[in-house]
């Protein structure tokens, strides 16, 4: 058996209890590398801020990790499983869910609608079922308006009484409330938020970043990968944060250690001249 590198190594020693610990990840498409050897580690309960100037491989890793793209080489294991391989309904229904930096809502559709969408693979889905077992049915139907609801309190209580409303009369913030319990519906323990800001004011940001504090407090167990360029939202809700350049890991650790480090200030800022 092949020694580990020396980065690998010491990454997996930090983390022994590590939710999801990733070791020599490659992606490669056609000549260009986007994730270069990236060994790294989520721990359990963990919120993880996934940083690094646009195109650093950032939202190719949550494609990766949720199946959307298969690497070219390493390794990803989640809660003692490869991931590496799999489909993703079956990265899902592991206990992986995420959001998208754009808005993946069905607009014509009500926030109910779309809420429930994203536990799809949970749904009895069949035409009988549907057709002739209507007290099942109804059932289901029920205990899903049941879910929905405690959710939505959890998150953002005012949205309860509007659950049954088409999402194209809501503003951009409570779209990406919708979004995240969307998400947070199958009770996850991975949830990974690609740029929950983007299209947001700042005062909607601290407000949705809030909201995402609370559910972290209620929810047990739930760890969380964010990706986003706004800098005070990283500082205020991480515990720990990992940077990226062309594919790389170039920096790691508190917000105050990366901000401070030499290598992040250049690749976000450039060389100095």
């Amino acid at each position: 058996m092949s020694a580990l590198p020396k980065s690998a190594v010491s990454d997996a020693l930090a983390a022994p209890q590590a939710l999801v610990q990733v070791t020599d990840l490659t992606m490669r498409f056609g000549g260009l590398t986007a994730l270069d050897k990236l060994n790294m580690h989520i721990g359990d309960g963990e919120v993880v801020g996934l940083l690094g100037p646009n195109g650093s491989g950032k939202t190719t890793f949550f494609n990766v990790l949720t199946g959307l793209y298969k690497a070219s080489s390493g390794s990803i294991i989640y809660n003692n499983t490869e991931v590496i391989g799999q489909t993703p309904q079956e990265i899902y229904r592991s206990g992986v869910a995420r959001t998208f930096q754009r808005s993946r809502l069905s607009l014509p559709l009500t926030v109910f609608d779309n809420i429930v969408i994203g536990d799809y693979q949970h749904m009895n889905q069949g035409l009988l079922f549907n057709l002739f077992q209507r007290k099942a049915f109804r059932a289901e139907y029920d205990s899903y308006v049941a879910k929905v609801e405690a959710l939505l309190n959890i998150f953002s209580p005012p949205l309860v009484a509007r659950m049954f409303e088409p999402v194209e009369t809501f503003t951009m913030i409570d779209r990406r409330r919708i979004e995240v319990c969307r998400a947070l519906l199958s009770r996850p323990r991975l949830l990974l938020l690609d740029e929950p800001s983007a299209g947001m004011t700042h005062d909607e940001t601290e407000a949705l970043m809030d909201d995402i504090l609370q559910v972290r407090g209620k929810l047990e167990n739930l760890s969380i990968v964010l990706i986003e360029h706004e800098m005070n939202v990283i500082e205020r809700i991480t515990d720990r944060c990992i940077v990226l350049n062309y594919g790389k890991k170039i920096a790691e650790g508190t917000y105050a250690e990366i901000t401070a480090d030499p290598n992040v200030q250049t690749a976000y800022l450039g060389e100095a001249e």
